[in-house]
């Protein structure tokens, strides 16, 4: 087999990178007893950085690359990410109490990917639903307002949507009843794939685009031609697939990304604006 050049090399081993560091940061959490929560945020920006990195030495688009004024955009929006997703899942755990089993009923290789299954499927339902409902969209439609998908967009969400998604993927986890183990080891595939799937990163992924969901879906996803706009799932392409909502194919890429109506909601920077504008909207 003939030696990739480096940045052929990059693009072929990105996402098996990920893979490999959320599995060795999971046993090194279990080995070493780290606290998941610090390591979690740790991984997160570990991730972010790698991403960033790479979208400067092989990227899909150059004109997406965000400039010094979006990242401080993007900043704010972390921090409204971060406390949205905090509140969604603080509120599922206070009520999960009365639901949650003594001891997980499955052993841990098996509730692994259970938990994938069931947290992906929960992800995909909320995620196609925003795109479904009016009043749902008022909401995740500022995810879309962007004209470019970088891994620094990947948290421009309203705060409410946050709160809506993360809170229905973990009751349904928690009504599962899988153990805090499994959890942990999906929340670090997960937290990779986010941001993994938003990265502008020209990658070759080949048959992995038909397991897992990766840029070159996600870009389609971001699509002004609605026809091409699915792909729901962040984790998985298997849900896309089943519900009919998979629409990439070895060479497809959307010609252009963002809102089909940019006058829907204000612009990225104008955050206050985007916070309380759904709230002055009637639905409909």
């Amino acid at each position: 087999m003939p030696r990739l050049p480096g940045r052929e090399l990059l693009a072929v081993t990105v996402q098996p990178v990920l893979l490999l560091a959320a599995g060795t940061v999971y046993v090194l959490i279990e080995a070493r007893g780290w606290s998941p929560g610090h390591t979690i945020f740790l991984f997160q920006f570990a991730v972010l950085g790698y991403l960033a990195l790479l979208e400067h030495l092989i990227p899909y688009e150059p004109s997406w690359r965000p400039d010094r004024r979006e990242w401080g955009w993007y900043g704010v929006y972390y921090v409204l990410t971060a406390v949205g997703g905090a509140t969604g899942q603080n509120a599922v755990l206070l009520a999960a109490g009365a639901v949650a089993r003594p001891r997980p009923a499955l052993p841990l290789w098996a509730e692994i990917p259970l938990a994938l299954l069931v947290g992906s499927l929960a992800s995909y339902a909320v995620h196609r639903a925003g795109h479904t409902y009016a009043w749902l969209w008022r909401l995740h439609g500022v995810h879309h307002v962007p004209g470019k998908v970088n891994v620094g967009n990947n948290g421009v969400n309203h705060v409410a949507d946050v709160v809506i998604s993360q809170g229905s993927v973990q009751l349904a986890l928690a009504l599962a009843g899988l153990s805090g183990r499994a959890l942990l080891a999906v929340g670090l595939f997960t937290v990779a794939q986010g941001y993994f799937v938003h990265a502008n990163v020209r990658v070759r992924l080949g048959a992995l685009n038909h397991v897992l969901a990766g840029p070159e879906q996600h870009r389609l996803h971001h699509s002004t031609d609605l026809s091409e706009a699915g792909h729901y799932g962040s984790e998985l392409a298997l849900w896309d697939k089943l519900f009919g909502s998979y629409t990439w194919r070895p060479g497809c890429a959307p010609q252009m990304v963002g809102l089909t109506d940019p006058d829907a909601f204000p612009a990225t920077g104008r955050i206050l604006a985007t916070l309380v504008s759904p709230w002055r909207r009637t639905a409909g």
